[in-house]
Parts: C-alpha cells; structure tokens; sequence
C-alpha cells in the first residue's frame, strides 16, 4: 500500500520552469516504478515520464530534453523537473506507483490526486 501526493504545479509563461514532487508513504516505495501522467481537459490521462527502482528513465517524445524525473528512495519522494514549458504541457499532473515490464510501465492503483500546471502569457 502506498500513498501519493503531489506539489509543486501553478502558472507559469511559455519557457519557463516548475519543478513538481510527489511525496510517498508506505514502506516499499523503493520497490515500485514511478511515472508522472497527465490529463488535459476533455482529453484521456496519458504517461509522461517513467522511473525504476534503479533510476532508469524514459519520457514521451513530447518532452525528451525538456523534462527530466528523478527519485529520492530514501527520502519517499519522486520530482519531475519541467524546463521550456509550452502551453501544450497544459494539464493536470499526477503521479503514479506501478512496474515495468518488458519495457513497458503498469500502473497500480496508486494514484496521487494531481496538481495542476498552466502554462499561458
């Protein structure tokens, strides 16, 4: 069992920055893969970025260079560092406890309860 809650979303202008976390409680955090999704409205909850018990990533090509996530196991906490923000990257966040297999990540019913980043002049 394991519970998420995220931080870090708000408004920001086209190009630039925020940082979001996602702090975890439960005892095998370190065990599980972690993924950031997001939704936009009217639009399905897609996976933007992935990260193992180990450290290896993977992003969507939409956000290859621009974002980068990083995990804490021994502080329970998982970041998504988001750089060169573009009104596309509209959406709530959430992040998510899972595992990867064959390449491909398995979300578990895990689910923070999101935070939101605008992006907008």
């Amino acid at each position: 069992q394991v519970q998420l809650v995220e931080s870090g979303g708000g408004v920001v202008q086209p190009g630039g920055s925020l940082r979001l976390s996602c702090a975890a409680s439960g005892k095998l955090f370190s065990s599980y893969s972690m993924a950031w999704y997001r939704q936009a409205p009217g639009k399905q909850r897609n996976l933007v970025a992935t990260i193992t018990s180990g450290g290896d990533t993977n992003y969507v090509d939409s956000v290859k260079g621009r974002f980068t996530i990083s995990r804490d196991n021994a502080a329970n906490t998982m970041s998504l560092q988001m750089n060169s923000l573009k009104p596309e990257d509209t959406a709530v966040y959430f992040c998510n406890a899972g595992r990867k297999s064959g390449g491909n990540y398995y979300p578990y019913k895990y689910w923070g309860q999101g935070t939101q980043v605008t992006v907008s002049s």
